[in-house]
């Protein structure tokens, strides 16, 4: 069937909904679901060909998938990237990122202040092979141009952060990789391309788990890595059809249909974000409040630059105690008292969900890691969804103005 090609002068709001994989011969409106592992060929020869790569075709869902695809070229024109490479998760889009870059003796410089896994992915389980990894502070780009060495491959980045919402500057990362010869990589989970695109400024790759706002409901995992042809073709696509870390079709088609709303959530649990951290701003039971929209946010400014003059949906916060132990008694009473915040360490979802990052998303870190990345035992992190914030207000209100009133004795549990 006849298919228009779409005006190069499209907004990102109508390339989120218009860009895929073109439509069958039925004709269908929304984007086609190809739950299917192989391909039938139409003859042998044909077959030989699309196996060994010399003319494209679909042959086998682990190596291609049309579904994929589709969500693969929706998340690239949202990004500016020439393509993606779609992944199960996003933690195997930076495992893929890593296996088609590096090697035994290369170095990488990452922020200290990554999400739980990603730090023990580069800290652990890469140095098995060989690679090492020097972690530095998020915020000051003179660490991350000490750290350089000759054998340096990759920077990485992930900004803002899990869960304190640092800011890297960019920009001043990409220079810092290009001259060394390096890379650099930036996690843009938290802003996703309807707040900020990295490879405008100056990044080379960007990761995503699209398991948060890219999907947006808490339904599927997945990840991908957005890059150029070239990469993609010569160090990720080699790599994924022999391991076999692919996302699926319907993970895939969930994902593409969530990228349709991707920009009016955003702007819209940012804004709600926004109230929120400013409230609790003004909470004498909170300690300090982590959301780069804030003012009062160390790196504010250059937040608003990079991130389209929005802070995201994430909000962190400390409560205030004494120590250690009451902090964790008392983050814990707030937590337990919600009534329509979602304990759970998901974000991204239209629900607004809460979690103690140091006993959950950052529970498996040594206890100097999570000093190094400022996880304190009284943080507590708020992933806005589409609730009305008023509600949310009261929710956390609910534990708050119990704090005083409440019995906070130790339980069992040890820091």
């Amino acid at each position: 069937m006849t298919v228009h090609a779409l005006p190069d002068t499209l907004h990102s709001d109508t390339l989120a909904v218009h860009v895929g994989i073109d439509r069958s011969q039925y004709g269908e409106n929304s984007e086609a679901l190809y739950l299917t592992s192989g391909f039938v060929q139409p003859d042998a020869e044909t077959a030989r060909r699309r196996f060994a790569m010399e003319e494209e075709g679909y042959t086998y869902t682990r190596v291609g998938n049309p579904t994929v695809t589709g969500m693969e070229q929706r998340l690239a024109a949202l990004e500016g990237t020439e393509t993606a490479v779609a992944t199960a998760s996003g933690m195997s889009a930076i495992l893929l990122l890593s296996m088609g870059l590096l090697r035994c003796g290369d170095h990488v410089v990452c922020s200290q202040s990554v999400f739980g896994s990603t730090l023990r992915l580069f800290a652990g389980e890469l140095s098995k092979f060989g690679i090492e990894t020097t972690f530095v502070s998020q915020t000051e780009v003179a660490q991350w141009r000490s750290a350089m060495r000759p054998n340096t491959k990759l920077l990485f980045a992930e900004t803002p952060s899990n869960p304190l919402t640092d800011i890297c500057d960019i920009a001043a990362l990409a220079d810092v990789a290009h001259a060394g010869g390096a890379l650099l990589a930036v996690d843009n989970c938290f802003c996703t391309p309807a707040l900020q695109r990295p490879v405008a400024l100056g990044a080379d790759f960007v990761i995503h788990s699209g398991t948060k706002y890219l999907d947006g409901q808490g339904r599927v995992v997945a990840g991908a890595i957005c890059c150029s042809h070239q990469f993609a073709n010569d160090a990720f696509l080699p790599v994924l059809r022999t391991v076999g870390m692919v996302l699926s079709p319907f993970n895939a088609w969930v994902v593409t249909k969530g990228l349709e709303t991707l920009s009016l959530r955003m702007r819209a649990q940012s804004d709600s974000a926004m109230t929120l951290a400013t409230w609790l701003q003004a909470r004498p039971e909170v300690a300090r409040v982590y959301y780069p929209g804030l003012p009062s946010h160390p790196q504010h400014r250059l937040a608003m630059h990079q991130q389209s003059g929005l802070g995201g949906a994430v909000v962190s916060f400390d409560i205030a105690a004494s120590d250690a132990v009451q902090a964790r008694l008392r983050a814990f009473h707030v937590i337990d008292s919600t009534q329509v915040c979602r304990i759970t360490t998901n974000l991204g979802d239209t629900k607004t969900t809460i979690a103690h990052p140091a006993t959950t998303s950052h529970g498996r870190l040594t206890d100097e890691q999570r000093q190094a990345a400022g996880i304190g035992q009284g943080l507590i992190r708020i992933a806005v969804g589409l609730e009305h914030c008023a509600d949310l207000q009261s929710d956390l209100l609910r534990g708050l103005q119990t704090l005083q009133t409440r019995s906070m004795s130790p339980t069992t549990s040890t820091l």
